[in-house]
């Protein structure tokens, strides 16, 4: 495995990081667990999760609420140096509840979920608390003086952000500036080959303030992963996916080419895409089984020439580039 400082952090991590949104859901707790041996084997260290997940991310259906927190929590309590082994991240924001105080990133709500996941998650601390999403109607004052409290009461130790727009980060860390705390150490952002629109403003961020990305959803939802091959193969495809699959097929085509062409794998190009981004600290997978886990590995070994590099830009062109350049001249 290889490993990366968290942004600016002296916190090393993993180039790839467990995702934990299947666990409880699509993932019951047996291939859940066989799926954290498999990763803490493998070296990879970060492992995350969000108090929403593990059901239908709903307060109105209580089955399976906090679920994917409470499997990895029963996981550490196993012992064997699981809990020190690993960088354990969680997420805050999300309504875990139906009362009018149960979502968003009050200090009330932060100071609350904070507890609520401790305890799912058997664990003194969170190594990494992020913010699931951006609160509008929260100051930032209030929201960097409740994870302060956090940090000084060894609660957690590092704070991230999740969905965040490149001009929420620059006033996130200005504020924290103003306030002599350390502020965000990384961003989990939309980013793939197919979805690219982070490199206008947010990458440009990150790297201006020292802070590291972590993509989520690198496979594009499952495009990049050597879709039309599956579906040759008798793969079954919900009617939305087939819909996304077409729209993007002359694509995909030339995708799938390149990639038999160069003698790798489609998910594998993908994630190596990625990881050739010095931004990147590191890349969530999240795999349905441990032999998909065992898989995503070989993405490390991955070099992508300056051609290949080019071509994928033909066949998934970006934005054009970073603001303002990118559209006033």
């Amino acid at each position: 495995m290889r490993y990366a400082h968290l942004g600016r952090s002296g916190l090393k991590v993993s180039r790839l990081a467990l995702g934990t949104m299947n666990f409880g859901d699509v993932t019951d707790e047996a291939e859940s667990f066989r799926i954290l041996d498999a990763a803490l084997e493998a070296g990879i260290n970060l492992i995350d999760t969000a108090d929403v997940y593990g059901g239908p991310q709903s307060p109105d259906m209580e089955q399976g609420y906090g679920l994917s927190e409470e499997i990895i929590g029963r996981w550490l309590a196993q012992g064997g140096g699981r809990r020190e082994r690993i960088v354990l991240a969680t997420k805050v924001y999300q309504p875990m509840g139906t009362g009018p105080n149960d979502k968003y990133l009050s200090a009330y709500k932060i100071r609350k979920a904070a507890e609520d996941s401790l305890r799912r998650l058997r664990t003194d601390h969170i190594d990494l608390y992020q913010m699931h999403h951006v609160d509008r109607s929260t100051p930032w004052e209030e929201i960097w003086q409740a994870m302060e409290q956090l940090v000084r009461e060894g609660k957690v130790t590092y704070v991230g952000s999740s969905n965040f727009a490149g001009w929420q980060i620059a006033t996130a860390q200005n504020a924290a500036a103003s306030r002599h705390f350390l502020g965000l150490v990384s961003e989990q952002s939309l980013y793939n080959l197919t979805a690219r629109t982070i490199e206008l403003e947010v990458i440009p961020a990150l790297r201006h303030y020292g802070i590291g990305l972590i993509p989520w959803s690198p496979l594009g939802g499952g495009l990049l992963g050597g879709v039309l091959r599956k579906i040759e193969g008798g793969r079954r495809m919900t009617p939305q996916t087939r819909k996304t699959v077409e729209r993007h097929r002359p694509r995909l085509e030339a995708y799938e080419a390149l990639c038999d062409e160069i003698g790798e794998q489609p998910a594998d190009v993908a994630l190596a895409w990625l990881l050739h981004n010095p931004v990147l600290t590191a890349t969530i997978v999240g795999p349905r089984t441990a032999e998909q886990l065992a898989g995503s590995r070989r993405a490390l070994d991955v070099t992508l020439s300056e051609d290949t590099l080019r071509r994928l830009d033909d066949i998934w062109p970006g934005p054009g580039g970073e603001a303002p350049e990118a559209y006033a001249w």
